[in-house]
């Protein structure tokens, strides 16, 4: 098993994995890692859907065509949930107040989705195993997922995530520099734009000569064509089918 540095600083996204399935005692490692989430309140706002069968596999990877998904042993969609506290809320006849249809009731879900989406990752990847996170799967297609997965009202999905033995080793991709993520006491108030550009440049100088499939791709362009992207999706449509009306 990889040591705590290692599985931090190492990590990597894996879009390739042979066949061989994961271990159960693998399994059993990332499942209690989930469950051992710090979520807010100790609410627990979040459940997993673990995907095993490949014909479902086969319907999420052509609704969001991301093909580690149809050759993954293993994926994982990450959902904000409150029905669970919804369910036992009408059993013991407490009145459940409309805390999802506020915004921050919609980050907490998203946020206890994501932290336990990050357990599964370390987890697994301290087990010699490969991850890739998918956010496809939150925007490609987000009503039909639910409708594939049966998500019941009050839960919505936040993120796949993809597992399995990895096939090949990525290069480690640069990543922004201390002095651009971490403030000291406030957020920097000198001019950040050389450091910036100069991970734009390491990042370009990445895609060019990077094993496997090489780009001319810049990070800031690249990044700002997602966020075009990102303008056509309906999420809020998506969230209030689910039952969050988000109303403040």
């Amino acid at each position: 098993m990889k040591s705590v540095k290692d599985t931090l600083l190492e990590r990597r996204s894996t879009r390739r994995y042979e066949r061989q399935s994961i271990s159960q005692s693998n399994l059993n490692l990332i499942y209690a890692a989930i469950r051992n989430t710090p979520t807010s309140y100790n609410g627990q706002q979040f459940s997993v859907i673990d995907v095993s069968d490949q014909e479902t596999k086969i319907k999420l990877y052509e609704l969001t065509n991301q093909k580690q998904i149809k050759t993954c042993n293993r994926f994982l969609l990450f959902c904000a949930d409150y029905n669970k506290i919804a369910t036992i809320a009408k059993a013991k006849e407490i009145e459940m107040p409309p805390f999802s249809h506020t915004a921050d009731g919609v980050m907490v879900g998203i946020i206890d989705a994501s932290l336990a989406m990050m357990s599964a990752v370390v987890a697994a990847e301290s087990c010699g195993l490969g991850t890739c996170c998918i956010g496809y799967a939150r925007t490609a297609a987000p009503k039909k997922i639910a409708e594939l997965l049966k998500l019941p009202k009050g839960v919505f999905a936040v993120c796949g995530l993809a597992i399995g033995v990895p096939r090949e080793i990525n290069d480690l991709k640069p990543k922004q520099s201390k002095e651009l993520i971490i403030h000291s006491n406030y957020y920097r108030t000198d001019d950040m734009t050389s450091d910036l550009l100069e991970y734009d440049n390491r990042i370009t100088q990445y895609n060019i000569t990077r094993s496997g499939t090489t780009s001319d791709n810049d990070w800031a362009s690249h990044i700002i064509d997602y966020y075009r992207e990102a303008m056509n999706y309906q999420m809020l449509d998506a969230l209030r089918s689910q039952g969050y009306d988000v109303i403040k």
